[in-house]
């Protein structure tokens, strides 16, 4: 936590409460953490300003992008269809292997040079012809207030929303913030307490509280991402372990995807993960029962297709984010045998493909 004294400006925040000593305590997420005046949490942007919580980051941005859905990842959402993604900076966990480091950790707001009120946003996605808005790059978690404003005005506009997470939230802030998200990837970053505990300073439980939540308990669409590290994550009994989970608890039908770990920000040491870890981190979940199980990071069409658990065919052919073949009719169900598949599906016409478009938004 930062020390007091700086100057702080923001926003008033929500879900905390003040102690008997006249610190507060914010009631976010499971860091719980305790605020002298002026001083930031953890995520460095939730701070206490004249004695109550403030969001420093509300309306600011590290930078605004069309993306297609499938780079969130989320591959049975809407398939093809462009998303409006942005961030703003800090994050709640401290992953040793955090692949946007420079956004999550960062700690110069000048780096926020993008500002758009949620009503921006959502005439900027209509604009670009964006079907939905996802909140990326850093955790939205940490920015909800944000996230659940400009969700309330994509709603108004006809647009959907996506959060993409770590999913580490207490439970009364969850409730409210996945009612307004129409889609969520939860990274699932390992099945080990240690790993939680030594690589990103939080815990697992919390996470597979969420997830359990957001399957039984909302409307919102769920893919999970477990990124594969060598040495740390991939063992065949720790992904038996994890997909068994997932089976048990959230059931076949929610889409896992195992990605590639590159060396970056303080985990160096371990190696890039090999092609072969993924398959058989694909094949362990498909034998669980999982139906959905995809490769990401790596070029492998086997694993980025969906396959119909009735027939067996690839009802969605992908080549990384480009979608190559598609047999599923309006309402999500396979051409070739009418199975459903599971998922949010629409009418399916040009693909948006692997762009990736810098967009600039001004205050609105």
């Amino acid at each position: 936590m930062e020390r007091a004294g700086e100057e702080l400006t923001g926003t008033p925040a929500r879900w905390w409460h003040t102690l008997d000593d006249g610190r507060i305590q914010c009631d976010l997420c499971p860091r719980d953490c305790k605020l002298h005046e002026g001083q930031r949490g953890a995520c460095f942007v939730r701070a206490m300003q004249d004695g109550k919580m403030i969001l420093t980051t509300y309306g600011r941005s590290s930078g605004f992008c069309i993306d297609p859905i499938e780079k969130k990842p989320l591959n049975h959402f809407y398939p093809g269809s462009s998303v409006l993604s942005f961030g703003t900076a800090g994050c709640n966990l401290a992953c040793k292997f955090c692949q946007n480091w420079d956004i999550s950790k960062s700690r110069e707001m000048d780096t926020l040079m993008d500002e758009a009120s949620p009503a921006a946003i959502a005439r900027a996605a209509q604009r670009y012809g964006s079907q939905s808005v996802a909140f990326t790059y850093n955790d939205p978690v940490i920015f909800a207030e944000y996230a659940m404003d400009t969700a309330d005005a994509c709603h108004a506009a006809g647009l959907k929303t996506v959060a993409v997470t770590a999913g580490y939230m207490h439970a009364a802030p969850a409730r409210e913030f996945y009612a307004k998200m129409d889609a969520a990837n939860v990274d699932l970053k390992a099945f080990t307490d240690n790993f939680y505990v030594k690589l990103c300073g939080g815990h697992l439980q919390p996470v597979l509280d969420t997830l359990a939540y957001i399957v039984h308990e909302t409307q919102c669409w769920l893919e999970i991402t477990t990124l594969l590290i060598p040495g740390h994550n991939d063992s065949d009994d720790e992904l038996k372990q994890l997909a068994a989970w997932c089976m048990k608890e959230l059931g076949p039908d929610v889409p896992l995807h195992f990605s590639a770990f590159h060396p970056d920000y303080k985990l160096l040491d371990a190696p890039a993960t090999p092609p072969a870890t993924l398959a058989q981190a694909r094949k362990i979940a498909l034998d669980a029962g999982l139906r959905y199980v995809f490769t990401g990071n790596v070029h492998d069409r086997t694993g980025d297709a969906t396959y119909c658990p009735g027939c067996g065919k690839a009802v969605i052919e992908r080549d990384w984010y480009e979608i190559l073949g598609y047999a599923l009719d309006d309402s999500g169900h396979c051409k070739h045998c009418g199975t459903a598949i599971a998922g949010r599906f629409g009418h399916f016409a040009k693909p948006f493909g692997a762009r990736r478009i810098p967009v600039a938004l001004h205050a609105a």
